[in-house]
């Protein structure tokens, strides 16, 4: 074996990707040090808030924006900075580590910006869908439709190696049936605040992204895929 033992765990992820998960830990180390008192005076406690009413996403601002046919810019970038919030330090956690391990799965065959348009172009979409859906509901924050498109785009190269390969396409569908199965249970057990619809629509926008995202498209991908 001539693996490094002193390699970096990050060595075969984009800086795209290491960036991206360094920016939504940090913000929640922010939080966490406003909470124990480091930063601000009020505890911190009313930092998180503030910044879920002021950068989560609503679906009834996108129903007022909708309605009224304004869309003004202090709305629209919620679709893209409510995946940097979180409700506490496991829910990030759990976020970084996705990120981290599927954006590092699927380098390769994407790289560092195309990554990063899958995941912003799943979060806009799964933001939407549940918007619409759940126009009154809780506020929608964490990176979860994002990581979702990723996986949808990671489902996407192993459905192309299944056909190429003659093996059964629907194998490659068995992570995202896991994940959402896990996900349907907890929500009849505790409840839920229907945001696992932003996250099967983020999956949907990750694989359907991918067609068109993939170098080369899907001819040089195949080609690839085969040698």
């Amino acid at each position: 074996m001539n693996a490094d033992p002193n390699a970096s765990p990050f060595l075969d992820v984009p800086r795209t990707v290491v960036a991206l998960a360094a920016v939504i830990g940090g913000v929640e180390g922010m939080f966490s040090l406003a909470q124990a008192g480091y930063l601000g005076g009020d505890g911190g406690i009313g930092w998180r808030i503030n910044a879920i009413s002021d950068f989560g996403f609503s679906g009834e601002i996108l129903d007022w924006m909708i309605t009224t046919g304004q869309f003004p810019l202090e709305h629209l970038r919620r679709f893209v900075t409510y995946p940097f919030l979180h409700l506490s330090f496991t829910h990030v956690l759990f976020s970084v580590v996705f990120i981290l391990a599927i954006g590092k799965a699927i380098s390769g065959a994407f790289g560092g910006w195309r990554l990063l348009a899958v995941f912003f172009g799943a979060s806009i979409f799964g933001a939407f869908v549940y918007g619409y859906l759940f126009e009154f509901l809780t506020p929608l924050v964490g990176s979860y439709p994002g990581i979702y498109g990723l996986i949808g785009a990671f489902t996407f190269l192993l459905w192309v190696r299944a056909r190429v390969m003659g093996e059964a396409p629907m194998k490659a569908f068995s992570l995202i049936g896991f994940l959402l199965g896990i996900q349907l249970l907890f929500a009849a057990l505790f409840g839920s605040t229907g945001d696992w619809t932003a996250d099967l629509a983020g999956f949907v926008a990750g694989f359907g992204m991918s067609f068109f995202l993939i170098p080369g498209g899907w001819a040089r991908l195949r080609d690839s895929l085969r040698r």
